[in-house]
């Protein structure tokens, strides 16, 4: 079996400090003294280790340490244009009383450390049984950009959407307690949502430029559940399932009460009707170390998205879904809506977003493509026919002639057939004061 480290030289070197190989695949791995490696389980352990060692607080901020962060002492950091914070990341949790502390202190440390902006670390805790609750209140008392927030039914879904509901922070972000998924990608996750290039933001395991460290298991399971939901969702993002993304908190405003799951599939059906209402997605490669220690049953996990995908699947081809662009709303500006690119006149386009028809539209175009091509050929046959023998140059400029009148037919028939819809209205001239308002008295 082939190594599962991809592109990340200190993870290379870990494995041939064990005797192994990151390229080839070896039966039975040994150590450099000729003994038996360690199994799976135990080498990732081990890279999960050194995955969190490489962004400790002891790597930047000296001589501060895990167990010993006093708020108080450090510079206050600037808030958003409301007075309230910029960045709100939520950390689900259910029973995680001996990884929750070390993590929230660490990320708290990352944000200090690099993010420039007023931020807060909400614990959502998941009815818990054990100490969790206990510790997430501690840490909430000790830390004043930590709160925690107590949920007395399960589901990731459920606590993101009562946090993200209740946040008044402009944007609002999530990981996972296990803190798999290397802290370096957060402030390139929220980045393009603070500048207004995206909409949402999600951090991708499979992705060009990842790193990741995993079992074959887990590797062949999510790439098997994202290539399901290309085919049966049509959707265009690469991961549905890293437990790392943003996303603006007027958008979540919009989109929130149209997500139905409350467990699992909660982030793939968000990201579906991001992605058919039109909005901008980003993707983070990320550094990412399974968690040895996993609490997730991939076989219920796997029962919960497919049976999301049978139930979100039809309501999105039968149209009973109200998917509409949460960029109308009016808390903010309009963003400006994808269009021709600079230089390409808007009569010339012809104003289509998003996959509303688009199985109708490849069969008309296949018409039209079929017509096109009809007309050049017939052009030399007609030809062959009226001047028989005819020269290169001349066979050359009945095809130019037969191109262009080609090219005519197809634009005219895209225009009238196959894109007849009328033009959104936010094109029309008399639409653009409106979105002007709002700007002009602000």
């Amino acid at each position: 079996m082939t190594n599962p480290v991809r592109g990340n030289s200190r993870y290379s070197d870990y494995y041939r400090a064990q005797g192994l190989s990151a390229g080839r695949s070896a039966a039975i791995p040994r150590t450099l003294d000729g003994a038996a490696a360690p199994g799976r389980d135990a080498l990732t352990a081990a890279a999960q280790g050194d995955h969190k060692a490489a962004t400790s607080v002891g790597d930047i901020v000296v001589p501060m340490s895990l167990d010993t962060a006093e708020p108080d002492v450090l510079a206050p950091r600037p808030p958003g244009p409301t007075g309230h914070p910029v960045l709100d990341v939520v950390v689900p949790v259910f029973d995680e009383e001996r990884d929750l502390e070390p993590s929230v202190r660490r990320l708290y440390a990352h944000l200090r450390a690099w993010f420039p902006y007023a931020f807060r670390i909400t614990i959502a805790d998941n009815a818990s049984t054990d100490a969790t609750p206990r510790i997430a209140t501690a840490l909430a008392a000790e830390i004043t950009e930590v709160e925690a927030v107590r949920l007395e039914q399960k589901g990731r879904g459920r606590a993101l959407r009562t946090v993200w509901g209740a946040s008044d922070a402009q944007v609002l972000a999530y990981c996972d307690v296990d803190l798999s998924t290397d802290l370096a990608a957060l402030l390139p996750l929220v980045a393009p949502l603070l500048s207004g290039h995206s909409d949402l933001a999600i951090g991708t395991r499979l992705g060009r430029g990842s790193r990741v460290v995993r079992g074959a298991k887990r590797e062949i399971i999510s790439r098997c559940y994202n290539l399901l939901l290309r085919g049966t969702l049509a959707a265009g993002f690469s991961d549905a399932q890293c437990g790392f993304k943003a996303i603006r908190a007027d958008v979540a405003a919009r989109l929130l009460p149209l997500v139905e799951d409350t467990g699992w599939f909660f982030d793939t059906e968000l990201l579906v009707l991001a992605e058919r209402a039109g909005l901008r997605i980003h993707e983070v490669p990320v550094d990412w170390v399974d968690d040895p220690d996993s609490r997730v049953d991939i076989v219920a996990t796997a029962k919960a998205d497919l049976r999301g995908i049978w139930r979100v699947g039809p309501a999105l081809a039968a149209g009973r879904l109200p998917v509409s662009d949460p960029r109308a709303s009016p808390r903010r500006a309009r963003l400006p809506a994808p269009g021709p690119p600079p230089g390409v006149p808007r009569p010339l386009t012809f104003g289509v977003r998003g996959r509303d028809g688009a199985a109708r539209h490849q069969f008309q175009g296949l018409v039209v493509f079929g017509i096109g091509l009809g007309l050049t050929t017939g052009a030399l046959a007609l030809l062959d026919v009226l001047v028989p023998g005819a020269g290169r140059i001349t066979e050359l400029v009945a095809l130019v002639v037969a191109n262009a009148l080609a090219t005519a037919l197809r634009f005219v028939l895209f225009r009238t057939w196959v894109f007849r819809s009328p033009r959104p209205a936010v094109a029309s001239p008399e639409a653009a004061p409106v979105d002007r308002a709002p700007e002009n008295h602000a």
